[in-house]
């Protein structure tokens, strides 16, 4: 390595309240669509237009196929910028136009024929995903670089993730409150289609404010960040980078993990819109306190997380919360069908559901805030074996994987619906019981293969706080570089 190529390393440092602030504002981005994508998308396009479950989730599936080169791409990309703005913010700022106009074509498709219309959500969903990953995957890069302290990271990703929350909770009841509100021939919003244009604006308009708060508001930071030159390489050089870089065993573990903590969040935002709907008969004032207790737990996990992962180690947090979330997102389903929970019509039966979900939240987005701050310190781990630091590349690795595997759950629910002979346009009460409870049995079955997985993967990742704090001090050194520990 070097001179020329030495590693610049982050000050290990406590980041201002202000910058924080505004760069975990700019996940408010990410909640809005990733709460459309996974909530309403195939709900919208089945049960509203009238598209065959099983065809949608395939074409939003399809879409992904490109995204399995558009995300590494702009990661790779976006670690090889150089301007007078750095490497992240040029992505940043120019994300903005092309996810308002995508998402508003996306919920506003002309009158098309079967194929055309599969079509239009194909198209409109790689448009949407392309753009969201030229604003995230810089974004999210940035979290390494503003500092390479271990704790802090948590941090960082804390306020990420309680932001994010925030923007699918805020439109989870904006769009169930207001924006989806039924008529009197049609008491349920959401298929009522004149409803979705309105409900594309709002999520338009929020999603454009979160990624210029967040962009102007880290904008000062550019000149504190790491400088690292690369030398120019050939193309088929750039590739073999690439690949040495995603072979790093710690981040093939994490990815691992995110495949199957994500799948079984596909799963579970993709069915939502049935779940709530049908099994628990929540209709607008309840979707509303859904939503405040779904936040309440967001909350929560931005204060636990980073206290549990400092007294226990991010692995052994990451594992214990990820297994308690399998538990708890199944337990009101398994006392249900046991007939040991509360009736639908009884007064006790939201408030026990709203705690148990609550409760759940804190414990999925902690296991992910800490998921995510495991990522952060991969970089400086990848970078003693290679000498580049290539935060976009882990982190588009991972924004990937959470998206292929939230496309994979749409494509799973679409698959379940039609199996379980779930009807369509079907209205609450109307649905056979029997119907109802396959597809519960399904659903609680496959989160717990999945989440468990994740909990268990968790457990394989190699390395703590300490082997951290001294890779970083050798990289500074300058003495860290090609280590051999995998």
């Amino acid at each position: 390595m070097t001179a020329g190529n030495a590693p610049a390393i982050p000050p290990i440092r406590r980041i201002r309240t202000p910058v924080m602030l505004t760069y975990g504002f700019g996940t408010v981005a990410y909640g809005v669509k990733d709460f459309g994508f996974a909530t309403f998308l195939l709900f919208f396009f089945n049960q509203v237009v009238g598209l065959p479950a099983t065809q949608v989730g395939l074409a939003i599936m399809c879409a992904l196929l490109l995204d399995a080169f558009i995300d590494p791409a702009i990661g790779f990309l976006s670690d090889r910028t150089r301007s007078r703005w750095g490497r992240r913010h040029p992505w940043m700022y120019a994300s903005a136009l092309p996810i308002a106009v995508g998402w508003l074509l996306l919920w506003n498709p002309p009158e098309l024929g079967k194929e055309a219309m599969l079509a239009w959500v194909f198209v409109m969903s790689v448009i949407v995903r392309a753009a969201v990953s030229v604003y995230e995957v810089p974004s999210q890069a940035l979290s390494p670089e503003l500092s390479a302290d271990y704790d802090e990271r948590t941090r960082i990703m804390a306020y990420r993730y309680l932001f994010g929350w925030f923007g699918g909770m805020a439109m989870m009841i904006l769009s169930y409150g207001w924006l989806l509100q039924g008529t009197a021939d049609q008491p349920n919003g959401q298929l009522v289609r004149a409803n979705y244009p309105g409900f594309a604006v709002a999520g338009a308009i929020l999603m454009v404010v979160a990624i210029l708060v967040s962009a102007i508001g880290t904008h000062r930071e550019i000149g504190r960040l790491p400088k690292h030159e690369s030398a120019p390489a050939p193309i088929g050089g750039h590739f073999r980078e690439l690949l040495q870089t995603v072979r790093n065993r710690p981040f093939l573990i994490l990815m691992g993990a995110g495949i199957c903590y994500y799948s079984a969040q596909g799963i579970s935002f993709a069915l939502s819109s049935y779940l709530y709907a049908h099994v628990w008969r929540l209709e607008g004032h309840g979707f509303t306190m859904l939503g405040l207790a779904l936040f309440a737990g967001a909350i929560t996990a931005f204060i636990v997380a980073p206290i549990v992962a400092r007294r226990t180690g991010k692995r052994a947090a990451a594992m214990g919360f990820m297994g308690a979330a399998v538990v708890l997102i199944s337990l009101p389903y398994v006392l249900r069908l046991a007939g040991w929970f509360p009736d639908v019509d009884s007064p006790a039966m939201r408030p026990l559901l709203f705690a148990i979900f609550a409760v759940n939240g804190v414990c999925g987005i902690s296991s992910t805030i800490l998921g995510a701050s495991m990522m952060a310190d991969v970089v400086e781990h990848s970078e003693a074996r290679t000498g580049r630091r290539d935060e976009g590349v882990f982190f588009a690795g991972a924004f990937f994987v959470q998206k292929c595997c939230s496309g994979l759950g749409i494509l799973a629910s679409g698959i379940i619906v039609d199996m379980v002979g779930f009807p369509t346009g079907a209205k609450p009460g109307m649905v056979p019981v029997a119907t109802i409870d396959r597809l519960t049995i399904v659903f609680i079955t496959l989160y717990a293969v999945f989440g468990l997985a994740a909990a268990l993967l968790y457990t394989r990742f190699p390395f703590g706080k300490a082997e951290h704090l001294a890779r970083v001090a050798a990289l500074a050194e300058g003495g860290g570089a090609r280590e051999g520990v995998l």
